[in-house]
């Protein structure tokens, strides 16, 4: 008897893929769970960090992909070309490595401007070197006309952990203090400026950047740091999120603590958005113990994308796998995972 055998498709409440699947929320979870990450399954996906860790003979390494699609491609503050360099960068290095190598590849739309497209090389030049990485290999391909839009770039980095450094979601435990970087939501704000035009009285610029020798920084100072993220997609509750339900632990946020601009602020209040749900390109958070946390707070604050450096909350064990914050009026609410997208191609 002849058998055709193969795995039903996972039950889901849409039979098509919509923008909001990528929008880093909800959707997004679902979409990674059911269908990539229940088929993919092996113990270095099973992680779900950046980027996977492995290691080859005595040497550890971690290795990280992502696409860039962000419109438009260039914006207040940079262009698809230095977020892609930047993007990789920063997904090694909150795995706690240091970046090596980049791949770039190129997904061209017949008719892009050749000046357009010299640009962008050059920033993710200007990005590689600042970065201290070098771009190895890569790719281009040129589509139809109207098959594309304008330029999509890939992206992959590998880069080498040091033998006492140990960063994973599942290391997250209660007593742990949070910390940030600075100011949320630039990223995303400038994006929707230049998309649709809107203009405050002080520009919003993104914050892309790579965040490799902060984190140098904060490795040299202490060795109890359990878990970094780069909030990108989704926006730090998300990833605060991500982290809570991989370690089921609780996670207490401040309102007060969270550093916001007033431009970015007002920006939100008129959208009607939400910027603990807004894209960062240059947002660092980092779990470590309490004891060693106004030490790593002080050194983050001594260098260039940390000076507003901020500890927004701890880790706890009451409501495992949720994020509580604190508001400004002293009350509690739930920040859950968005469902849908606030800013689509963000990225």
């Amino acid at each position: 008897m002849d058998f055709n055998l193969s795995c039903p498709i996972p039950k889901s409440e849409y039979d098509k893929v919509l923008l909001a699947h990528g929008g880093g929320g909800t959707l997004s979870h679902h979409l990674l769970q059911k269908i990539f990450f229940s088929q993919f399954k092996n113990e270095l996906l099973d992680v779900q960090h950046d980027g996977a860790m492995f290691e080859i003979d005595e040497n550890k390494f971690a290795f990280t992909t992502d696409s860039y699609v962000v419109s438009p491609i260039f914006f207040p503050g940079g262009n698809i070309g230095e977020l892609a360099v930047n993007g990789t960068v920063n997904d090694l290095a909150v795995c706690g490595a240091k970046p090596l190598f980049i791949s770039a590849g190129f997904i061209i739309e017949e008719g892009f401007e050749i000046e357009e497209l010299w640009k962008i090389v050059l920033s993710m030049k200007s990005a590689a070197d600042k970065a201290n990485v070098k771009i190895v290999t890569g790719d281009t391909k040129v589509v139809d006309k109207g098959k594309g839009d304008k330029l999509f770039i890939n992206t992959s980095g590998i880069g080498l952990i040091e033998k006492d450094v140990n960063i994973s979601p599942a290391n997250c435990k209660a007593g742990d203090v949070i910390l940030l970087n600075g100011k949320i939501a630039e990223h995303g704000i400038a994006i929707m400026s230049a998309r649709e035009g809107l203009e405050f009285e002080t520009e919003v610029i993104s914050d892309t950047a790579p965040l490799n020798g902060l984190v140098d920084l904060i490795l040299l100072t202490s060795k109890n740091v359990h878990v970094m993220r780069d909030p990108t997609r989704g926006g730090i509750a998300s990833s605060l999120n991500e982290i809570a339900s991989t370690a089921e632990v609780g996670i207490l946020i401040d309102e007060n603590k969270i550093p916001i601009s007033e431009e970015v602020k007002g920006a939100c209040e008129i959208l009607g958005l939400d910027p603990l749900y807004i894209a960062n390109e240059g947002k660092l958070l980092v779990f470590a113990a309490e004891e060693d946390s106004e030490k790593i707070l002080n050194v983050m604050r001594s260098h260039e994308f940390g000076r507003e450096a901020q500890i927004i909350g701890k880790v706890v064990a009451d409501n495992p796998k949720s994020v509580v914050m604190k508001t400004l009026v002293g009350s509690t609410r739930i920040v859950d995972m968005i469902s849908g997208e606030q800013l689509p191609r963000i990225c």
